[in-house]
């Protein structure tokens, strides 16, 4: 009578063992290049956002210097005596002058001038209203939903000097679970509130 061996008897034992084996580190291997994908998919994300933030930033600082370029070609106005302590405030597209300073701008700015006549120059109070509406109606189109204010602060003394300050909000990416959290606890903190100033002397 023949004796089986049992180390032969189920050949194919060891090949499913391996086959099982196999399947695991699988499965291990895509559980690990998932974690590492949705990683990747964070930091685009945050490099987006990123992107966006110094774009709009940039452009932020570009409006800035177009209106100090704009007080430095009326220098007949913002030299003068009337926008001496001025507090010239944007918001939006509507440009005021709070307190009684700058009043000549105030008359100016309530009474738009169109200062496009080829034949008729504005006068140099006319051009700084002017030169103003225009420059709110472009920070409007960057900043559009961006609860932003633009602040311009003469001083009193010579040689005249002002200083252009914009504020705005903008949204932030969270980068790990704490300040997700913080976000979801609190709305605000999704919000950051930088400012732009430029000092400028007409």
């Amino acid at each position: 009578m023949l004796k089986r061996n049992s180390a032969s008897a189920d050949p194919c034992r060891p090949r499913a063992a391996s086959r099982g084996f196999t399947l695991l580190e699988v499965m291990v291997a895509l559980v690990v290049l998932s974690i590492g994908l949705l990683g990747i998919l964070k930091l685009e994300a945050s490099a987006v956002a990123s992107t966006a933030i110094a774009s709009q930033r940039s452009l932020v600082a570009l409006e800035a210097a177009s209106l100090a370029a704009s007080m430095h070609v009326n220098r007949g106005y913002w030299n003068s005596a009337d926008p001496a302590g001025a507090a010239i405030t944007v918001t939006g597209t509507t440009v005021s002058v709070a307190g009684a300073f700058a009043p000549n701008l105030a008359t100016s700015i309530g009474a738009p001038p169109t200062c496009t006549s080829t034949t008729t120059p504005c006068s140099v109070t006319d051009m700084a209203a002017y030169d103003l509406g225009q420059w709110a109606l472009a920070l409007n189109s960057i900043l559009l939903n961006h609860n932003y204010t633009a602040l311009i602060n003469c001083g009193i003394t010579s040689p005249q000097s002002c200083n252009i300050t914009i504020t705005w909000s903008e949204n932030t990416v969270a980068m790990n679970t704490t300040e997700a959290s913080a976000q979801v606890s609190n709305p605000n903190a999704a919000f950051a509130n930088p400012s732009y100033t430029l000092y400028v002397e007409p």
